[in-house]
């Protein structure tokens, strides 16, 4: 799972390429802001090894992203390690890292003719977070701790959350507990207004969240690795690979640097300066070449 809602602002930010699509590689990209600022990486960085780039951002959802993929109408775009694992393969959760991307690399090698580059070290992993003054009234650090002081806990979240294996069912079952005083939902961009509000004394969160340190918040430490990680990486086509080897080099390269302190930050001038997502990938490959 990934975010669902695009940002308006950014919601129209597909440059056409300077040349045919034929001699171009199309990077595409989901409908929501960190998976445009990492097409928008991806793009920049294969420009500067001399490809032309196509993008075309916003596509939609997982689904859509993948089916476009598939057409050819794209050649590679960003995914999440455990968003394929769950939301492609409808596998249950894995915490193993390596099985988890070597079962990824053959699925889409057979199912879609594409490749996984190396994934980056950043973790877009679901998450519960909370305040410091919460976390520490409570003594509350982990997610076996919240299971068990559930009941006294208000919790914000989005619908999805409640009816998704990974979610809050697949909580329940996993750590047992997790039955809240009140659960309430809100839009996605809402749910950190309840928590910081006083609303509620929970919300669920994205590890990368600029949010989360721009207002000091707590992510609670899933101490029994019941969520898998959400590392992202480039799904690429083999047949593009194969005419442009500089790819994987470029790419992989890029993804070396992506930690979840560097997405974070980037996702923060996003989030709350309002600024570009092309402007942002600028400024982050300027900074470490």
């Amino acid at each position: 799972m990934r975010r669902v809602t695009a940002l308006a602002t950014i919601g129209g930010a597909i440059a056409l390429a300077r040349c045919s699509p034929t001699h171009s590689v199309r990077v595409g990209s989901k409908n929501f802001a960190e998976s445009i600022l990492l097409a928008e990486l991806y793009s920049q960085t294969l420009e500067s090894a001399g490809l032309s780039v196509e993008r075309r951002f916003n596509l939609g959802s997982t689904q859509i992203a993948l089916a476009a993929l598939e057409r050819g109408d794209i050649d590679c775009y960003p995914e999440y390690t455990g968003t394929a694992l769950i939301d492609v393969l409808h596998h249950a959760p894995m915490s193993d890292g390596a099985a988890l991307l070597a079962l990824l690399r053959q699925a889409f090698r057979t199912r879609y003719a594409a490749t996984w580059l190396t994934p980056a070290p950043m973790n877009d992993s679901q998450a519960l977070a909370t305040t410091r003054a919460i976390s520490e009234r409570y003594h509350l650090t982990t997610l076996s701790e919240c299971s068990r002081l559930a009941p006294r806990l208000r919790l914000a979240t989005i619908q999805e959350f409640l009816a998704r294996p990974d979610g809050l069912p697949g909580l329940q079952r996993f750590y047992g507990g997790f039955h809240f005083a009140s659960v309430r939902t809100y839009d996605i961009a809402l749910k950190y207004e309840a928590l910081l509000d006083g609303k509620a004394d929970i919300a669920t969160a994205f590890t990368t969240d600029g949010t989360i340190a721009a207002r000091n918040l707590v992510v609670l430490r899933d101490d029994r690795h019941f969520w898998p990680a959400y590392h992202a990486a480039p799904v690429v086509r083999e047949a593009t690979l194969a005419r442009f080897p500089i790819v994987r080099e470029r790419l992989d390269a890029l993804s070396a640097r992506l930690t979840t302190q560097a997405v974070s930050a980037m996702n923060e001038r996003i989030e709350a300066a309002q600024a570009a997502p092309a402007s942002v990938a600028r400024a982050f490959l300027r900074e470490n070449r």
